[in-house]
Order: C-alpha cells, then structure tokens, then sequence
C-alpha cells in the first residue's frame, strides 16, 4: 500500500485515538459503556452514533464529541476503540465521547456531499424555535415547514446534540467538538447557528477552502499527487450503508509516481477505463470546477463563521502539506467576522495531524530538541476543561506559535502579532535579494537561460518545458513524500528551469512572525504559467537542529506556494497572458514563525512547475482539465526585477 494512501486511511485513527503511542483498550472496556444509537435528523435520516458513557455515574459529565466521515466504528456494542478522545489525559479525566459517522458515510443514512454547503438561514434557531412547546425533529417526531426541515452539517450537529442531551443520562449539559482534516471541516461546520450547548470547538487542521488553499487546489492550481490517491479510496460508490468500503476504485502501482504522472499525460487521462472511467463522483466535480465558481465557493465555510458564539481552539502545523491554509484562514476569519468570540490559534511544528500522536520529536532533517507533543497536549487538554468542567486553569493565550529555527513555544496577543514590521526584500541583479529597490539594469541571476554576460537587461528568463517539469522533491518517491515541506532545495537550484535570489550573509538574526507576500512581475511566450515561489533559509554549515549530514550550504525550505497566473486578478473570471508583456502576480502566501540566524542567508526560488505535486500547466490558456496533448507547450519565462518591476516578497519582521 502507497505511504500516502496508507496515511490517509489512519486519518480516522489518529483523529480518535486508537493509532497513538500506547493504546489503551482495556482501560476504556473498564471504564466505559458503549451504546450505539441511530439518532434522528429533522428530515428523518438516521445518522449512527457510538457513544462511550463512564461506568461512574456518581457525576455528570460533559460530551466530548467528533463527527467524521472515516468510519465511527468499530461497530458493534462489544467493540471498543483503542482510546478515546483527542489525547491521553482527557480520556483519563472522562467524558461521554461521541463518534458519529456523517450523513451518507458508512453506516449513517443519507446521502453524502463533498463538504457539505452551509445554509445562509437561521434554520437551526427556527427550528428549535418550532419545537418549543414539546415538538420534537422529524424522525423523532416531526417538525413541519421547509425551512424546519432544512439541513446542513450545522443542523445535523445540532440535532444531534438535542438528542444527546435528551437521551443519555448523567450528562452535565456540556459539549466540547473537535476533528483533524475532514472531521475539521465539521468540527467548524458545527459552528455556525450553534446549539447553546455546545461550548468548546477545536477546528483541527480543518478543510476549509480548497480551490484557495486546502486540498485539492492552491490559488487555482490543481494538486494531483493528493488527490489521485485521495479519491481512489474516498470516492468509492456506496449504494447503502456498510461498515467497510472494501475497496478503491481502481488499482494502479507504480514506485516512480513522477514517471507515473508524466506518462499518465493531460488530466482528461485520468478517466480512462484503467483508472476513474467517470466512476469518480467528487473526482469529476473537482474537474468540473476548474474556476472559482458556485461548486468551490459553495464549499467554503469561512462565510459563515460569523456570530460564532462558543470558545474556539484552532490547532495547525507548519508542515502540514494539506491543511495549513484551513487553519491559518479559520482562526483568521473567526476574529474578523465574530470579533467578541473567544477565540484562539495553536500552530506546531507538525505535519497533517501530528499533534495528535504521543511523541514528535522530529521531521525531516529537523530536530525540536524535546516532544512538542507533551507541550500541546496540556494546551488542549486546559481548553476543554476550562469550558466543560468550570476547571480552574487559566484561559489560553490568543496565539501560540511555535518558532521554527530557535525550537521555542512563543504567546502573541493577537495573530500576527501585531509588532511585526512589513520588509520587502527585492528581486536583484546577478541572483541577489535585498531590501534595496532594484537597480535600472542588471544581469542574469543563476539558472537564467537567456542573458548572455554583460547583456544589460531588468530580467532573468528559463525555460518551462512541461515534458520536463521541476519535481516538488529529489530522487523516487512512490506516493507523495511530506517532507518535502522542509527538505534541501540544491537539487532544484541546479537546474537551468529554476532562479534563486539570496542575501548575503545576515549580520544580525532577522525574527519572520506572519504571513508573507509573493510580488513578482512575470512574462512569457505562452498565455498562461504556474508561479512558484520558495522562502528558503541557507545554512552556512551544520549545526543544532539539523542533521549532522547536512553539508555547508543546507537549502532548508521554510515556506512555498504555487499560483495559477490565469487567476492573478480574479478566481472565477482568468484571463490570459498577453505574450512577451510583464504581468504583476501579487499574491498571499501563508504564514511562517521563523528566525534566520545570524550567518545564514534568506533565499527565494522561483519555478513554473512543482511536479507531480501540482498538475502541469499546459502554459496556454486552456481549460485544463479538457486540455489535450497539443495544448502543452515550452515557454520562456521571464522574472523582472527593475524599477518598473519591482519584484520581491514582503516578510513581517518583528526586529
């Protein structure tokens, strides 16, 4: 099984417990009961529900309760989860935790939607409004009106709290939601119009926008290697409620998946027989939307992150290559939009959910010099006891952010500390990079193709050839290899198709706390292009934090970002690119919390692909998931760097 596949279908585990260091199945045998119940939608849909209740019913406990689409099994009232809860120490200190398979997922009725649109209206206020009186939801017994009937992931949540807080004895009248990935997304889709129950969420790494910047797109462009494996195993066809999918759709090996997705060819190939054949559901509506239109936007939950009423925890990583947009972008749009809420950001040095296992040490060549885990887990843990239990710790800090290159927690009053002072460093001559303006002329950066020396010019130019694309990482790799987040980027600065831009030497450590801007101004043969843009810190020679391997020199990625340049003025409308004419791609890339040490230079790649990461840009203006062979062609690709085109990135410095 494929690393990334095989990752994929823990998800549910790591989410609940059962694949941390250390399981415990027989305390939680010991400890709770465990009743499986059908609970009643307003609409009559039965969603399944298993529900561990404390053999210690000389108290009330509150709920702590995850809704996801991965299976909420085992099933059977004799089969227990390995652990409970999202860590350790909860379990200990008891709950009633709840697991509920999602509408139209596993062994719950319904139909499912990928994401499920949120609802504009009040419905779950009208319709708690309509069963004031001793009605109760349809199915349980029925509630009348359209409106009342209406549901969404907000509703069902509710609904199923109502039900809960009816139904299962000895409960304090308290429930606390959490969720890592998709069980995220729900997690934060239980915010809106929520039940006056529910007061404490902690939106996980939640899928939040994914044409902008989660899963299957970033700024437009298509993230393949995800989502290939993805849907193969997600998008399987389910006719009625099962306890296991059995199966992907289809069955492909491959050892080399650059090779693999190179030979597959355009997009539109990846419905023939041998692979999706049109069996692909969501598949083919990611296809389908090849703009931001009323599919994408639909999907989006930041909207309707308004009025938000209970506390929030948001929790990210900055190495997460799925989710981290879903964080960063959820606690932002909480504070704008719901500016009285009691809301909080924790970002680790994590991948996609590592913060829910019992030890993380390490990642990649990086060392964090103790478990990050134990740290986080006292935050979590404070969280839910400070609202479920009256506990008598204090509230959590607005922000805490691990700073990578220092390895140390840091608490900020507001996220992105507000201090931080905007720096841009400029596109220069001969590959430098400097807060100076860029001079009127200049020479070729390293890897330019098209500047003989001497030649005055205000660019840098290589060749794009889609025959030929960047890979996101060096060497083989089978399925997508997540440490390529933080991995050495000499082996693409060697190439002729990618420009580096560095500092010299920094005199003094430069703190970067906040999100960064891309601003580069781009030309090309073609009509359309995909912009890469890496922040990178060079290493002057080894030392504590990185492997003691890593020759003087380290290109150490720390943050990068891909932009379809068709959408550089609107995401549901793109336009072209006129040939040989600089276009300004300005652009948002997520944030960082990071020092560049003194002796290290601040480096930025540039490239136009990211292979098989990101699908490959055509480099015309096509509809790419329609595009044909003939539609794929070279371009030359031109980075300027002048008065009239001052490219650069701006970083929030905090000195």
């Amino acid at each position: 099984m494929r690393t990334l596949l095989a990752f994929i279908l823990l998800l549910p585990l790591l989410s609940c417990g059962q694949n941390r260091r250390g399981g415990e199945p027989d305390f939680v045998k010991q400890h709770f009961d465990k009743v499986e119940a059908m609970i009643p939608m307003r609409d009559g849909i039965k969603l399944y529900t298993a529900i561990y209740i404390p053999k210690d019913q000389g108290h009330s406990w509150p709920f702590l309760m995850e809704r996801t689409p991965y299976s909420a099994g085992p099933y059977g009232d004799t089969l227990y989860r390995g652990s409970l809860g999202p860590n350790r120490t909860l379990m200990h200190e008891m709950a009633i935790f709840v697991y509920q398979d999602v509408r139209g997922r596993y062994m719950s009725e319904g139909q499912f939607q990928e994401m499920t649109p949120a609802r504009k209206d009040a419905h779950n206020a009208l319709a708690a409004k309509k069963r004031k009186g001793g009605a109760r939801v349809a199915g349980a017994a029925g509630s009348s009106g359209a409106a009342n009937q209406a549901t969404d992931e907000s509703s069902d949540t509710w609904d199923t709290v109502d039900w809960l807080l009816k139904n299962i004895k000895n409960n304090s009248g308290r429930v606390g939601i959490w969720g890592i990935s998709y069980p995220g997304f729900y997690a934060s889709a239980s915010l809106p119009d929520a039940h006056p129950a529910i007061k404490a969420v902690s939106p996980q790494a939640p899928v939040t926008d994914e044409f902008i910047g989660d899963d299957a797109n970033h700024n437009g462009a298509f993230f393949l290697l995800d989502n290939f494996d993805f849907d193969n195993f997600f998008d399987v066809k389910r006719p009625f409620p099962v306890k296991n999918y059995g199966g992907n759709i289809f069955h492909a090996e491959y050892s080399d998946a650059y090779r693999f997705f190179l030979d597959l060819g355009p997009l539109k190939n990846s419905n023939k027989p041998e692979y999706f054949n049109n069996q692909g559901k969501i598949w083919n509506e990611y296809l389908a939307g090849s703009t931001y239109g009323d599919y994408w936007q639909a999907r989006n939950i930041r909207p309707h992150l308004t009025n938000i009423r209970p506390a929030v925890l948001v929790v990210g990583g900055w190495f997460d290559a799925e989710d981290m947009f879903g964080s960063l972008r959820t606690y932002e749009a909480i504070e704008q939009q719901s500016p009285n809420n009691d809301n909080h950001i924790i970002m680790g040095p994590w991948t996609h959910g590592g913060w829910a296992g019992g030890s993380w040490t390490k990642f990649g060549a990086l060392d964090f010099g103790g478990n990050v885990n134990d740290y986080y887990h006292v935050v979590e843990t404070n969280f839910f006891n400070h609202y479920l239990k009256d506990s008598a710790t204090p509230a959590l800090p607005e922000a805490t952010v691990f700073e990578t290159g220092t390895n140390q927690w840091k608490e900020y009053a507001t996220w992105p500390p507000a201090e931080a002072k905007a720096v841009k460093f400029f596109l220069q001559e001969k590959g430098g990079l400097a807060t100076g303006s860029p001079a009127a002329v200049g020479g070729a950066a390293s890897g330019s193709a098209g500047a003989s020396a001497g030649e005055k010019a205000g660019f840098d130019e290589y060749v794009s050839d889609p025959a030929h694309p960047v890979p996101y990482i060096d060497g083989i790799h089978a399925s997508r290899d997540n440490q390529y987040i933080v991995t050495d980027q000499r082996f693409a600065a060697e190439r002729p198709d990618v420009l580096s831009y560095e500092t010299d030497p920094l005199t003094d450590s430069v703190i970067v706390t906040g999100r960064l801007k891309a601003d580069i101004f781009l030309s090309s043969t073609g009509t359309d292009a995909d912009l890469i843009v890496k922040l990178i810190d060079v290493l002057p020679g080894t030392e504590v934090g990185i492997t003691a391997t890593s020759p003087a020199g380290y290109q150490r990625l720390v943050r990068a970002e891909v932009f379809r340049c068709k959408f550089r003025n609107s995401y549901e409308r793109p336009e072209p690119l006129v040939p040989g004419q600089p276009a300004e791609v300005a652009f948002k890339m997520n944030e960082i919390a990071h020092t560049f040490k003194k002796g290290h230079r601040i480096m930025v790649q540039i490239q136009s692909s990211w292979f098989p990461l990101v699908d490959i840009n055509p480099q015309t203006f096509v509809n790419i998931p329609t595009a044909g062979e003939g539609d794929f062609q070279k371009a030359t690709i031109r980075i300027w760097h002048d008065p009239a085109h001052p490219s650069g990135i701006t970083l929030p410095v905090l000195q």
